[in-house]
């Protein structure tokens, strides 16, 4: 029986925060005076709730960069209850009267004594745009955006970045296997191939770029706190390589003075194919009292295989293995300073490749030899962070290598059999440091400086008859200099003007390699040292016509350096190219909470010089400048709640693509940017609901089409791909420590045409590369 007794929950810190000033809080899911004690502690405040049942009320993880009045608003409303000031550094939270909708709430949960309801969606402070890199809130915000959340990504299981794909239409990828693929984001797309060109969509952990010219490491998204993805070009903010937008991952970050653990397993069971197992685990231990933290977390998975080649006797040929790690130390220097040390690790393992004949047996490759792929990402960063007053100083500091080897059968008709092998190494060191104040009334600024040095080694050679034979390679070097800024002005209220620039002084330099010396002496010209200046520049204006309504007008610029590309025995030189987009856009409500949430976007972009690749008259990839292009893209996603325990949501892409200007006669016959579709949609549903004592069932369901899409550039890449439907269903029922899950990818069993590309010396031979047949998973989760 609960004593009747008022719950006082008070926290004293050696520097206490000022109310108006904010901190990094990072409370898990739990009861109301769990979390009233947690943000209490991390915000150096008082939080007293006298009310024992409101003290006992679920509410969900809460974790962000707040304001103390933010922090308590936040736990109040989760807790549908009322904050009253008590003093400068106090707060009391009294019960409010349920509205109708809570009442017919309890009545159902009075069937069902002291069952819990599932956790109320946050509808508190404001959604801040951390990608934004200087803490724009999202009224103010503008261009589209979606913030996935940790919880979403890693329920279900482990997953990397099909997840992200799955739950934004705009976001595409291609699929020669986990570790080696390019995403997309709009109708910015290059090419099928990993060459030298660096990616269209940047990938980031926090403020680092994950890699520079190198595929999708595709990491576990295990432990995040979210994922923002931006669309559109965001040269100013983030310079090269984010011409179709950017993928920003952020880590959930070690809890102070808390001692923690959290386990999964699974095991799956493929249609038409061979068993699968996942493990995953997080710890959170404290190193020195609250003063430093660690946070661990590790993964593996084992994915069945469903691909057979008969001519090696084989079935299941293409299980691949993944397994992480992450660890996470954080100082706190006191005076709200922080260290952190980040490294984590990925080892990608696949024994044979996903494609299959198009017209043969379903699952079938009538290959007769091996093609299997590792993949290995290293990651470490050292960031600092602080401020000085109301302004704000982070610096971080990393290290990436990367490295990719890849099998291609390169066996001719008749002939002995032949293996193509590609090495892509990639090492970088890069460092970004900035200042920024948020904007509060007025105005709101950043300016910024980075430094990233890559260096890339791509080499070549055919295995034939036991007998290795080199083949024309090459490396490609680029040290990037910049300085940035942006500000915002509100020139009135609801009206918010921004404008910004990035000027990036580029040194590109490289060699062939395995090449004849006298070719390599004869042509040194060409792989001589150069210097490109770029100057990127922005602007935007927002007005929010309501309190949730917003229409917004921006012009926004990307580019891409250019590099060393083989060509033959010997290598060419392609030139950087850019991009130039207007985009208008229109939002309302917030996504996720509230009776309905709408955004939508329409963008022109005028590509100059595209960077793509194509098969040569070798037959292998290589890289040039196809000439120029023009794409337009629309995209509309929303949610709406049918009922307090079920919402839906949707989301539509639009694009269309038109190169003009061809630079060479093999590219005369192009109509459309390669692997874009002209329509992709989704449309998903979260259901949640109490179902017994302590008990509570939450499902979550997508399904996903994607439309008919181009290969590759150049006749011999025109076959089409897409034109599929993908879609997922997965239940849990349990407690908030503990419960049981159930899921199901691929329900109608589709087998479809994901990317029509398996190996670039089989033009002509009719490939495709099938859906993941039917798979179940069971998999139990609990925390302590």
């Amino acid at each position: 029986m609960r004593a009747p007794l008022p719950i006082a929950l008070i926290a004293l810190v050696a520097a206490v925060p000022a109310q108006a000033e904010e901190v990094r809080v990072n409370v898990p899911a739990g009861r109301g005076g769990e979390a009233a004690a947690a943000i209490a502690r991390q915000t150096g405040t008082s939080i007293v709730i006298s009310d024992p049942e409101l003290a006992a009320r679920r509410v969900p993880a809460i974790r962000g960069t707040f304001t103390t009045r933010e922090a308590v608003h936040r736990l109040a409303r989760a807790l549908g209850a009322r904050p009253v000031s008590a003093g400068a550094m106090g707060w009391r939270l009294v019960a409010e009267k349920q509205p109708q909708a809570r009442k017919q709430t309890s009545r159902r949960q009075s069937q069902h004594a002291e069952a819990p309801a599932p956790p109320p969606p946050a509808v508190g402070p404001p959604i801040v745009v951390s990608a934004s890199k200087r803490d724009v809130r999202l009224r103010d915000y503008a261009g589209q955006i979606t913030i996935i959340q940790g919880d979403d990504l890693a329920f279900g299981g482990p997953g990397g970045s099909e997840r992200i794909a799955n739950q934004v239409a705009s976001v595409t990828s291609t699929y020669l296997g986990s570790g080696r693929n390019k995403l997309f984001i709009r109708g910015i797309a290059d090419s099928s191939f990993t060459g030298p060109t660096q990616a269209t969509v940047g990938q980031y952990f926090g403020d680092l770029r994950l890699s520079y010219n190198s595929p999708d490491p595709d990491l576990r998204l295990s432990d995040m706190e979210k994922v923002e993805v931006l669309e559109g070009p965001q040269g100013t903010l983030y310079g090269a390589g984010s011409l179709g937008g950017i993928i920003r991952l952020v880590p959930n970050v070690p809890e102070p003075g808390v001692v923690s653990a959290s386990a999964s397993f699974g095991g799956s069971a493929t249609t038409h194919g061979a068993l699968g197992a996942d493990a995953g685990a997080v710890m959170n231990l404290p190193l020195a009292g609250e003063a430093a933290t660690l946070r661990l977390v590790v993964d593996a998975e084992s994915q069945g295989g469903y691909i057979d080649k008969p001519l090696l006797g084989r079935d299941d040929v293409n299980r691949t293995r993944i397994y992480g790690g992450r660890a996470f130390a954080r100082a706190d220097l006191g005076s709200g300073w922080t260290v952190d040390v980040i490294g984590l690790a990925q080892r990608i393992d696949g024994e044979d490749s996903q494609y299959a004949d198009r017209n043969g047996p379903p699952l079938t490759r009538s290959a007769r030899v091996i093609e299997g792929f590792d993949a290995d990402y290293l990651h470490g960063q050292l960031v600092v962070s602080g401020h000085f007053g109301a302004i704000r100083f982070r610096s971080s500091t990393g290290v990436v290598d990367q490295e990719l080897q890849e099998r291609y059968d390169a066996t001719e008709p008749d002939e002995p059999t032949r293996v193509f092998i590609q090495n892509n190494d990639s090492q970088m060191i890069a460092n970004e440091t900035r200042l920024w104040q948020p904007m509060e009334d007025r105005f709101g600024w950043v300016v910024g400086a980075s430094f990233t040095h890559n260096r890339t080694r791509l080499t070549r050679s055919f295995d034939a008859a036991e007998v290795m034979r080199a083949s024309t390679g090459v490396r490609n070097g680029v040290d990037e200099a910049t300085l940035y800024g942006e500000a915002s002005y509100r020139l009135r209220d609801g009206l918010v003007a921004t404008a910004g620039g990035r000027v990036t002084r580029s040194e590109l330099g490289g060699a062939g390699e395995d090449v004849n010396p006298m070719i390599a002496l004869a042509r040194s010209e060409v792989t001589a040292q150069r210097h490109e200046t770029v100057f990127l520049p922005s602007a935007s204006v927002t007005a929010n016509l309501l309190s949730e309504t917003a229409l917004y007008i921006k012009y926004q610029e990307g580019f891409r350096p250019g590099g060393l590309a083989i060509d033959g025995e010997f290598v060419r030189r392609f030139r950087s190219d850019r991009t130039a987009t207007l985009e208008i856009g229109a939002r309302h409500g917030r996504p996720g909470a509230g009776p309905f949430d709408l955004s939508g976007s329409l963008s022109f972009t005028r590509w100059r010089d595209i960077q793509a690749d194509f098969i040569d008259p070798f037959g292998l990839p290589t890289t040039a400048n196809i000439g120029d292009g023009q794409v337009w893209t629309a995209s509309f996603s929303g949610g709406v709640a049918m009922t307090p325990d079920l919402r839906l949501e949707a989301g539509f892409s639009w694009n269309r693509s038109r190169i003009e200007s061809p630079r060479n006669f093999l590219f005369t016959r192009i109509g459309q940017v390669p692997n874009i579709a002209n329509v992709n949609a989704r449309a998903g549903f979260d259901y949640q609901r109490a179902i017994g004592r302590d008990l509570v069932l939450t499902a979550r369901g997508w399904a996903r089409y994607v439309g008919e899409s181009r290969l590759g550039i150049g006749p011999e890449l025109g076959d089409p791909q897409g034109d599929y439907l993908d879609s997922g269903l997965t239940a849990r029922v349990g407690r908030e420590r503990m419960g049981l899950t159930f899921s199901v990818t691929n329900i109608f069993d589709t087998e479809g045409n994901r990317f029509a590309l398996g190996t670039p010396f089989e033009i002509g031979r009719e490939q495709i590369t099938p859906l993941r047949p039917r798979t179940f998973r069971l998999g139990l989760d609990f925390a302590f």
